[in-house]
């Protein structure tokens, strides 16, 4: 409600000098006092626009401006929340606003908007905030699409391209059926199998000899390597000939992971049975020892499947500053401490720090408290050294260490509410997808059973979902304004 009175003031020539308004507003029940003058200094803004009609306008134009407006008492009413518009007042008296904690970026956007004012006003650390938000609802709604191509079939589609979806989502997308879950299952144990037979191949007991005397790997062990082989190079082509866009996955970075994991089998298989024309026996061995230990890449294959190591990725992609704060400490302690070390124990003749480089390696294992014992220091002042060096190491670990911690959680937390986000924004869809076929049902206007069907299963899953949704409202109303129809009840009452 707004009230409002004018006092005008003369110069000594008696003409109309300035005008001063002085108005009272209500929003969503909680009533202040403002001043046009304060009100004026931006005047692109909706209040200010109120100020300047509310002496010389009509009952319908200065009703365009508000929720209501009562002519006997001069009263406006802004059905808004006051919470946010305590912080869209700081605007006019300090410059620039700042969101306060506990409301949502996206809805004071909104109240912006309403009250036209640009987001420039907005402090940088609310901007930063509002940047997240924005990039977790861009998320959200990537994670949705996503969901919904899943489910949704384009008609257009020929045969071809239609085996060619079912197969990638066979191959790619686990919870997209149970047989694709079970072919992930079968990847999973295959690449364990295949780690498992890579370490228990090279025990000698289990080693059997060529016929040059040479310990090799025992047939038994080179058949089940030869089986997960096979899987992964179906797996790989089966994914490949599936793949829309075949140059990004073949560069994609897990891709060129599970072709390093294949490809030394079989150029090793090469070299054994072409190589030896071309080249020494011994060299032939020498690069089928080097390809064969290439094999441990394809324990990274694990994390296609693993989500807790794409979340690990992902931390320490985020972590990066604190890795490289944590690298800068420990080099300038182990340049430091290594040249300490050398200078210090160059009195004593039986020395084991013959070169500063070499004290490199002392200072590493000391700083990070692992302590071979291959190399250390003999006089008094060297050991006095390695006793602050390892301190010194202890507090260059450990203090960059929390933020990584914290940042794993952050990321891990994100992705968690990201996903659960995403399928019940689908399911919401499901449920106002089948209250608006209802609806058209009972007015005669008849849905296809197409659209209707597709959210059936989803519609049941969530009526039994107890989860509250803070990006839609109840039938698909946005939560800022059920937060504001609360608020008029309050006031009404």
């Amino acid at each position: 409600m707004w009230e409002f009175s004018r006092t005008r003031y003369a110069d000594c020539n008696g003409s109309e000098a300035s005008e001063e308004t002085e108005i009272a507003v209500n929003i969503g029940g909680v009533k202040r006092i403002l001043y046009g003058d304060v009100l004026n200094r931006y005047p692109e803004t909706r209040l200010a626009e109120l100020v300047n009609r509310s002496t010389n306008s009509t009952q319908e134009d200065l009703s365009a401006l508000c929720d209501d407006y009562d002519e006997l008492k001069q009263e406006f009413y802004f059905d808004r929340d006051p919470e946010a518009f305590k912080c869209i007042l700081e605007l006019y008296y300090y410059g620039e606003i700042h969101m306060k904690r506990g409301i949502c970026p996206m809805c004071f956007m909104r109240e912006m908007d309403y009250w036209g004012i640009d987001t420039e006003y907005l402090d940088e650390c609310c901007i930063s905030n509002l940047n997240e938000m924005e990039s977790e609802l861009a998320e959200i709604a990537e994670k949705v699409k996503t969901i919904l191509d899943d489910l949704e079939e384009d008609a257009t589609m020929t045969r071809g391209q239609r085996c060619q979806a079912f197969l990638w989502k066979l191959m790619e997308k686990p919870e997209s059926s149970l047989a694709a879950r079970v072919i992930a299952v079968v990847s999973f144990a295959f690449i364990l199998l295949s780690s498992v037979v890579m370490c228990v191949g090279t025990i000698p007991e289990l080693q059997v000899q060529d016929a040059e005397g040479n310990l090799v790997e025992h047939p038994t062990l080179e058949s089940i390597e030869t089986a997960c082989i096979i899987w992964f190079t179906v797996e790989y082509m089966l994914r490949f000939v599936s793949s829309s866009n075949k140059l990004h996955f073949v560069f994609s970075f897990m891709n060129l992971i599970d072709f390093l994991a294949i490809m030394p089998f079989y150029v090793v298989l090469i070299l054994t049975h072409l190589g030896t024309a071309m080249m020494e026996l011994a060299n032939v061995q020498q690069a089928v020892q080097a390809l064969r230990i290439m094999r441990i890449a394809r324990i990274f294959k694990l994390a296609r499947h693993s989500s807790g190591l794409q979340t690990l990725t992902f931390a320490l992609k985020s972590s990066l500053k604190e890795l490289g704060l944590l690298l800068m400490y420990m080099s300038v302690g182990i340049f430091l401490f290594s040249a300490l070390g050398y200078t210090m124990e160059q009195s004593h003749p039986d020395t084991m720090f013959t070169s500063i480089p070499q004290s490199f390696w002392w200072a590493i294992i000391t700083m990070t408290t692992v302590g071979y014992g291959d190399i250390y220091p003999k006089t008094t002042l060297g050991r006095c050294n390695a006793a602050v060096s390892f301190l010194c190491g202890v507090i260059a670990i450990a203090l960059p260490i929390h933020p990584i911690i914290n940042n794993f959680v952050i990321v891990y937390s994100k992705q968690r509410v990201l996903e659960t986000a995403a399928k019940h924004e689908i399911e919401l869809m499901a449920l106002r997808a089948k209250e608006e076929a209802q609806e058209c049902q009972e007015a005669g206007k008849m849905a296809s059973a197409g659209n209707s069907s597709v959210w059936d299963s989803a519609a049941v899953s969530a009526s039994q979902s107890d989860t509250y949704i803070p990006l839609l409202g109840e039938k698909g109303q946005p939560a800022h304004k059920r937060k504001n129809k609360s608020i008029n009840m309050n006031s009404s009452l």
